[in-house]
């Protein structure tokens, strides 16, 4: 596919009269001698490369090419060829194997590159062009202005004038260099800004000196406010993370009262229910569908964790309402138990969960910003769960019994609610939500038997500080931190964000114990 690209191209430069026969003094010349006399051969002859010249960089880049002091031979299928004839030779047993250092392979990948920027598929073009930024080099001036003269795309004809002025950073003419240093300076690109600086460190000048330090001050009035944008979204997606992780304890604790150490193995029980469906769509379906295995995960992952969470409450829980020290105690020895049993079936070491192919790569917004799309469907996915479950607790009749019982149980009771299996019920609910945030986590990291030790802990510290009982505050909580933490991480580093978080929350709960919304009712006044 890329020769039969690369020889369309070439096509067309011969139709304009731009490419000229290989000759065995250019094969030889390119694929002997010092690297900085075959870069300098492979840079002329990209400017009228013809289709063998093509394929002789193609194989030098492949390291299927042959030398003796005289004669160079291309290796197919371990047979010699000519280069420029395509003929078969025989190859001497002297010959020896051309190697191509870092630079050489650089350089072969941008004259690869510059051959495509006249390609008729223009991702073909766009990707050339990234490979020239990112390899400037003066002596392609000409294709690249070729190229810029033909181009009807405008962000690939845009992208295309920064290399352009790329390429004349290093020019010998100082006139071209501050035209460089002046067209690079409307970029808001961090790449641009590293070519800025490394020419910087090389000028002399002192007027080209100032025009390159314009320009980078220039980029970074830019790129500021695409840093404010990758912090909000990054403190949204830890926040989201934050509020799946902490809602199914805004029931069990924040409703329940059942301060529950297992939640975290509840997180992780969703997780490798998520992994599970991995290995059946990988198994079992063709791999067409196997994009869909998510979908098909989210309510595994739920009755999974919501199975465990109801039989939890039943054979345990039930027995210590009332008494918050002896669930800590309990639940805690339940995680010891489900981890050790996830480490039976599984294994101790970490696996693996793949991202669907509509969850990879990314959504460009500007320069240095990048906004991945796991993260923006996680998002989504916790906004979602977010509005079930308000809708589940304020409009259901479930939800109804659930109030109900936190509010006044005896009541409740005498009303004619079955509060033993209405207990079991929001138990349930809290573990299946747990189970969501595990599937939801298995996106961006490792599956392992210690996953929900990571967030129990933020769990508890969401749900004390937004209010017992309260889903709002627990959604206020969770941003804000979520939030505070990467604004801080920023300049502080994550350790100390960490920690800044931590004394924040400490102090916040000190001036007001009850979160950011107060309980209230009747289970406020006991």
């Amino acid at each position: 596919m890329l020769r039969r690209s690369i020889q369309a191209v070439l096509a067309a430069l011969l139709m304009a009269g731009a490419a000229h026969a290989l000759t065995p003094d250019e094969a030889v010349a390119m694929a002997t001698g010092e690297t900085g006399d075959r870069v300098a051969a492979i840079n002329k002859a990209v400017l009228s490369a013809d289709a063998k010249t093509a394929d002789f960089l193609q194989a030098l880049a492949d390291d299927a090419v042959k030398t003796t002091p005289t004669h160079v031979y291309v290796m197919k299928d371990e047979k010699g060829y000519d280069p420029v004839t395509g003929n078969p030779l025989r190859v001497p047993d002297d010959a020896e194997d051309v190697i191509n250092n870092n630079l050489l392979r650089s350089t072969l990948d941008s004259a690869m590159a510059a051959l495509k920027l006249s390609s008729l598929d223009e991702k073909v073009r766009a990707d050339a062009v990234q490979t020239l930024l990112n390899e400037p080099d003066e002596s392609r001036l000409p294709l690249v202005e070729k190229a810029l003269a033909a181009e009807s795309n405008p962000q690939i004809k845009a992208r295309l004038e920064r290399v352009r002025a790329a390429s004349m950073l290093d020019s010998l003419d100082k006139a071209h260099r501050l035209e460089a240093a002046a067209t690079l300076g409307n970029s808001r690109s961090p790449e641009v800004k590293l070519l800025l600086n490394e020419r910087l460190g090389k000028e002399d000048d002192a007027a080209v000196k100032a025009a390159l330090r314009a320009a980078v001050r220039s980029i970074d009035s830019r790129l500021v406010w695409g840093d404010r944008i990758n912090a909000i979204f990054s403190g949204i997606s830890l926040g989201s993370v934050l509020l799946l992780a902490a809602l199914g304890l805004a029931i069990t604790y924040g409703l329940m009262g059942v301060i529950n150490m297992a939640h975290g193995e509840l997180i992780m029980i969703g997780a490798y229910a998520t992994y599970v469906m991995q290995g059946l769509f990988q198994k079992y379906l063709p791999a067409a569908a196997f994009g869909w295995y998510l979908v098909a995960a989210i309510p595994v992952a739920f009755l999974a964790s919501a199975l465990v969470g109801a039989l939890l409450e039943r054979g345990v829980i039930r027995f210590l309402y009332g008494r918050p020290l002896e669930t800590l105690l309990a639940t805690w020895g339940i995680s010891l138990v489900l981890q050790q049993g996830v480490r039976s079936l599984f294994g101790a070491q970490n696996v693996g969960v793949e991202n669907p192919g509509w969850m990879s790569g990314g959504f460009t917004m500007l320069g240095n910003v990048t906004l991945p799309w796991n993260r923006i469907c996680i998002i989504i996915f916790a906004a979602l769960v977010l509005l079930a479950m308000g809708w589940l607790i304020g409009r259901t009749r479930l939800g109804l019994f659930v109030r109900g019982v936190t509010q006044n149980r005896p009541i409740a009771s005498c009303m004619g609610v079955n509060t033993a299996h209405v207990d079991t019920y929001a138990f349930a609910l809290g573990s299946g939500i747990a189970g969501l945030a595990g599937c939801a986590l298995s996106q961006i990291g490792n599956v392992g038997p210690d996953l929900g030790q990571s967030y129990i802990v933020d769990s508890f510290m969401v749900v004390v500080m937004g209010g017992v009982g309260q889903l709002a505050g627990t959604v206020y909580a969770a941003m804000g931190l979520g939030i505070l933490n990467k604004f801080i991480e920023g300049w502080a580093g994550a350790v100390l964000a960490k920690i800044a978080v931590l004394v924040f929350i400490i102090i916040f709960i000190q001036k007001r114990p009850q979160g950011i919304f107060a309980m209230r009712g009747r289970s406020a006044e006991t």
